[in-house]
């Protein structure tokens, strides 16, 4: 399976021989071939279509999937295709057109920007038919969105020619034009985002998206899960079949980075799966400069695949007809099983990390191969040719006309002025304008009748009787239900009537975090588990018939993962109350990528607002080195041009408004709240009822 290093040698424990089988044998008919769909054979036939099908192109491993309908469907599925794929001359043809604008793409911008970093896909140009060829087969079996993730490396190639970025667009990126909106910064070209709808060959309508990135590898995976299910929520009501997430990894990340193993961990969790992710590798066989043996200890790269079980398909990156066969096995194992699939694109790097970087000096004898190493491209053309496919002519005139459409819009890149900015995802965020200074001194109105809240309370606090519940739950309800009586809330009751009232005026609420249901110091209760089943029942979800959805999740012990995602679930949910809730508000700077990268600087950088809030427990009371603060100073440093809401609540009231306001404005911004410890229970610490009126 590997284009640039010989195949590894292994001890030899399938040799016939460790079967007490000889030679002799190899012409004796066996009742083994029934089970690989070859019927009675001899044993030489049999090893012949076991090496067909696991030792060439395409190696597979599956075996340790602990479902047997799992392991039997895989093996029926590969042994009765030798795991490849009959395309017909129209389709190789197609093939074909798109390595030459795959190939064409980069080796332009090679020789048209020199010295430029663009972080080429040379090496690894099957990418771009794999993506093209889950998107066509995929709307075929009903997919309608693909959410895609990855990092720097052949972003430009997705944007050109999966995306249809105009080519003119990117080029205008090179020329160092500023962009036509002022209140943008911008980022390097290989870090924007991009969303477009595109028509597939049957005429079939999808919607693409891809997230931006910062440079910290992985970071955007748990991001692509958070806006794929916000997606499949949002617009196809929990229909998992729907939108796909694609996240793409280099070798070295996927194999180093822990943030990867905290989202695969999420994959078949209740608030988190997406039914499935494909998992594509870009693997070089290098990380920047550092060897594959020295990048990780595992054998493959791919072995966190092993934690959830899920299979790995590794494929050489030479052989774009054999990608595509996995790309194609791949989807249809995740629709039947709804679980994350991973493809292993074994293939190399043709430059160094960057286009000026040199390799040579950290990998002399593999660059020496890679010098003389055909491309994908011209590979894939000579077999067309010798197999009648194409001659000689038409390669060189489609190579040719594609060069000439490439010099057209070069010339249409230095007509433009500035660089135009695509909004991200901006159907969705159509209704919502950037704030200025002035929007910090003013509020909404965020007060909410009396009489609702009264009747609010009573559904919140309701207990049906039919139910068994522990004493000091119906404890709770009470002490709660006497506050009300006498027009007090305290801090609970404050925050439960917040969401009850929001999500009746339809605008959903999803809550995450460690302990999020209870909450870490025990006062939100806001899920009942039955005392003698174990039942949940969560009265925010039985509010009214017609009320937005209430969701809230004890997530993994993550915060990395955990909010990225919340972030990612927030981006495709402007409409709605997206909360993310540390352990102790210590244990966000676990997370500080996220806070950094997307949080504090997303709408600078990229443009793209976000109405994510942070629950920070314990904000603000010290005790002791491990829960002295929640870092205040760091968010206001953080803060410092009007880009985050920084807020200290000292009452119920103050709680209750300040979680209004963040969905009745019509701009967004990341809201962190220091929520208290002491304040909780503290006698106190009570709102009159008429306060949550006002205001």
């Amino acid at each position: 399976t590997n284009p640039v290093h010989p195949r590894r040698q292994y001890l030899p424990t399938l040799e016939i021989q460790n079967f007490n089988l000889t030679e002799a044998d190899l012409n004796k008919t066996f009742h083994a071939g029934s089970e690989i769909g070859i019927g009675n054979s001899t044993l030489s036939k049999i090893i012949e279509h076991l090496e067909q099908t696991y030792c060439q192109s395409v190696g597979a491993e599956f075996v340790y999937i602990r479902q047997p309908e799992i392991v039997n469907w895989l093996t029926k599925r590969m042994e009765s295709t030798k795991n490849r794929i009959n395309f017909n001359k129209e389709q190789k043809s197609d093939i074909f057109k798109i390595l030459l604008k795959t190939v064409g793409f980069e080796q332009f911008l090679h020789k048209k920007f020199v010295g430029q970093k663009r972080f080429s896909l040379e090496g690894a140009e099957a990418l771009i038919p794999a993506i093209g060829y889950a998107i066509e087969h995929g709307v075929e079996m009903g997919i309608k969105e693909f959410i895609i993730g990855n990092s720097h490396r052949g972003r430009l190639n997705i944007l050109a020619n999966i995306f249809k970025k105009p080519y003119h667009s990117i080029f205008s990126e090179y020329s160092g034009k500023t962009y036509d909106e002022d209140n943008i910064l911008g980022d390097v070209k290989y870090h924007l985002s991009y969303d477009t709808h595109i028509k597939s060959r049957s005429g079939k309508e999808m919607f693409l998206a891809l997230l931006p990135n910062p440079s910290h590898l992985e970071t955007v995976g748990p991001v692509t899960q958070g806006l794929a299910r916000a997606r499949i929520e949002s617009e196809y009501k929990n229909d998992f079949n729907k939108v796909c997430p694609i996240v793409i990894h280099g070798d070295a990340a996927i194999a180093a980075q822990g943030v990867v193993y905290e989202t695969i961990q999420m994959s078949q969790l209740e608030g988190y799966k997406t039914g499935g992710t494909l998992h594509f590798v870009v693997n070089n066989q290098v990380g920047f400069t550092t060897n594959y043996i020295d990048a990780r200890s595992s054998t493959y790269c791919t072995d966190i695949a092993k934690v959830t079980l899920s299979p790995v398909f590794h494929v050489n990156g030479d052989d774009v007809e054999a990608v595509l066969y996995t790309i194609q096995l791949a989807l249809e194992y995740r629709e039947k099983f709804h679980s994350d699939v991973f493809i292993d694109l074994l293939c190399y790097r043709k430059y160094g990390h960057n286009e000026g970087d040199e390799p040579r000096f950290t990998q002399p004898i593999l660059y020496k191969e890679i010098a003389s190493h055909p491309n994908v491209r011209d590979i894939y053309s000579k077999y067309l040719i010798e197999t009648g496919v194409l001659t000689q002519e038409d390669v060189t005139q489609k190579l040719q006309s594609f060069n000439n459409k490439l010099d057209e819009q070069l010339e249409i890149s230095k007509q433009s002025e500035k660089v135009e900015i695509k909004h991200f995802l901006h159907e969705k965020w159509a209704n919502y304008r950037y704030a200025n200074e002035n929007d910090f001194l003013i509020s909404p109105q965020t007060g909410v009748n009396y009489q609702k809240l009264i009747n609010l309370s009573e559904k919140i606090n309701y207990l049906p009787k039919e139910k068994k519940f522990f004493n000091k739950i119906e404890k709770i309800v009470n002490d709660r239900k006497k506050l009300i009586s006498e027009n007090k809330v305290d801090w609970a009751l404050a925050e439960l009537l917040a969401y009850a009232s929001i999500v009746t005026e339809n605008y959903p609420v999803r809550i995450s975090g460690q302990d999020s249901e209870r909450g870490t110091f025990s006062h939100r209760h806001s899920t009942f588990h039955v005392d003698d089943t174990d039942e949940k029942w969560c009265p925010l979800k039985n509010i009214a018939p017609e009320q937005a959805k209430f969701q809230i999740y004890n997530s993994l012990l993550s915060e990395y993962a955990v909010l990225g995602f919340e972030y990612g679930y927030a981006m495709g949910t402007p409409n709605g109350l997206t909360i993310w809730e540390a352990q102790f508000g210590d244990f966000h700077n676990v997370a500080q990528v996220i806070i950094d990268q997307y949080l504090s600087s997303a709408e600078d950088k990229w443009g793209l607002m976000n109405g994510l809030v942070l629950f920070l427990p314990h904000g603000f009371e010290g005790q002791g080195p491990e829960h002295s603060s929640a870092r205040i100073e760091r968010f206001l440093v953080l803060a410092a041009n009007n880009n985050m809401q920084i807020v200290n609540c000292s009452t119920p009231a103050n709680i209750f408004h300040v979680l209004r306001r963040q969905v009745f404005t019509d701009y967004r911004k990341p809201l962190i709240i220091f929520t208290p410890k002491s304040l909780l229970r503290h006698p106190l610490c009570i709102s009159n009822i008429n306060e949550l009126s006002e205001g």
